[in-house]
């Protein structure tokens, strides 16, 4: 089968273009604003890449036409359309599906999907999941929203282990909408047999009303969890428990609070993992890793492993060689004593727990400075500006990139004070940055975009400056 995917550079359509490369098919694709790292895994797996949306790729005639949720019918300033080869597929009624939905036909099929949902985390627990698995001799499939340090690649097919009915697909379970002709969430479409529920809170405010909204969808998702099936919950979370509250037909195991089915004890990097009803700890967590989103993580991870025959000591053990996951907190480098971080955090509650967990890991000394853009939709629109001064407590200095939105984010960051500095233009921002870094701080940059490259800059010109001391 060939076929041609519009989107291709996005994290889900990039995984599933590696996915059908692997399963023999030919893959070809069209992106706007290729950027890495999805773009360099897709061109080693020798996936030709086409800049923009011409109709002219109507020509290559493929079998079907893979469609992201980036594509939309919109038009620009001059009434043309923003997407001409949609346009051009539609009038020459070629076949074309969305990305969910061939995924679903051409590799869920068959398979014990382990689906990871929630507001924040997602690709974290789910390459947490995978690893364990892996590392349990179950060879997963999977399909990630990041690259897995310990993996290398973001998806693979995976084979079916001895001793397994099924071959186990783990996927991170995305609440975002499926395509322009087709609203609804994409998780609906996994039909998982162990779903995990991490969190809930209003996000996606361009396609949600409001966070009942959402719930309904996550509770679409437990429609579709056999009876057989486990559902592992977040027991912190009111608003998950809300979405049970609407029906749950499945095995539930919940984790985080301390009558959980599975609980921390002690700190984020070095932990017991307790049990309900056990007097003693099932296993224990030591890793590099910071942060009570983590700890909650594990929990998550180790609670579905289980459904699949992992016991839960083994799933520590593995967690503690787990690597995390590129632009997780992931060290881009250090010059002249400064050390710069890329994060993908891109919600308020995301930047508040990234910088929270660093601030654990560096202590009360040390300067943490911020760098961020609003990047995603929610965040263009302002809909959760006023939170911004709660999410970056734990930084001593923060950074906001304004270009391209239309509300005041110097008003919102107000009340920080002079610890905040906003600018439209990069080069600007970076000259902030450079001005006020001195030896010994922490620059965490984050984004779900590629950020101008904002680290290496950075970089370049931390080490272009004269010897300075803190």
């Amino acid at each position: 089968m060939h076929i041609h995917i519009l989107g291709i550079c996005g994290t889900f359509m990039g995984g599933l273009a590696a996915l059908a490369r692997e399963a023999g098919h030919r893959v070809t694709g069209c992106d706007a604003g290729v950027y890495p790292p999805m773009s360099e895994q897709l061109r080693a797996l020798g996936i030709e890449l086409i800049e923009g949306y011409g109709a002219e790729q109507l020509q290559l005639e493929p079998d079907v036409f893979v469609v992201g949720n980036v594509v939309s019918r919109a038009r620009l300033a001059d009434g043309t359309p923003k997407f001409p080869l949609m346009e051009a597929i539609l009038d020459a009624g070629a076949p074309y599906t969305s990305g969910p939905q061939w995924l679903a036909e051409h590799v869920l099929q068959g398979r014990h999907v382990l689906a990871v949902a929630g507001t924040h985390g997602k690709t974290t627990t789910t390459s947490m999941l995978a690893w364990v698995l892996e590392c349990a001799g179950l060879a997963p499939g999977f399909l990630v929203g990041g690259v897995p340090l310990d993996f290398g690649v973001s998806a693979r097919l995976g084979a079916q282990a001895a001793g397994q009915p099924r071959p186990l697909f783990v996927i991170e379970a995305d609440e975002y909408d499926t395509a322009f002709f087709d609203k609804r969430s994409k998780f609906v479409h996994y039909r998982p047999r162990t779903a995990v529920l991490n969190n809930l809170e209003f996000d996606h405010a361009d396609i949600f009303d409001d966070l009942a909204a959402i719930e309904r969808q996550f509770h679409h998702l437990l429609r579709s969890v056999p009876p057989s099936g486990r559902v592992v919950v977040n027991g912190l979370e009111e608003s998950l428990a809300r979405v049970l509250h609407q029906g749950c037909w499945s095995e539930v195991a919940s984790f985080g609070s301390a009558d959980s089915d599975f609980s921390a004890d002690g700190p984020a990097h070095d932990f017991a993992v307790l049990r309900r009803g056990q007097r003693e700890p099932v296993g224990r967590v030591r890793w590099a890793l910071g942060g009570t989103h983590n700890q909650l993580n594990a929990l998550a991870a180790i609670a579905a492993a289980e459904h699949v025959g992992v016991p839960p000591a083994q799933a520590c053990a593995a967690l503690a060689s787990f690597q995390n996951v590129r632009r997780r907190m992931e060290l881009r480098g250090a010059a002249a004593g400064v050390a710069v971080y890329d994060d993908f955090a891109h919600h308020p509650t995301a930047i508040r727990t990234t910088l929270d967990g660093l601030r654990q890991r560096l202590g009360a000394g040390a300067r943490i400075l911020a760098v961020f853009e609003p990047r995603s939709n929610t965040m263009k629109l302002g809909t959760m500006a006023a939170q911004l001064p709660w999410s970056l407590e734990s930084a001593d200095l923060a950074f906001c990139h304004t270009a391209g939105l239309d509300w005041d984010a110097a008003a919102a960051l107000a009340p920080l004070g002079a610890r905040a500095a906003t600018a439209a233009d990069l080069d600007a921002l970076l000259a902030q940055l450079l001005a006020q870094a001195r030896a010994g701080d922490h620059i965490v940059c984050m984004s779900n975009g590629s950020f101008g490259g904002i680290h290496a800059r950075l970089l370049q010109g931390l080490a272009a400056r004269p010897a300075f001391s803190a």
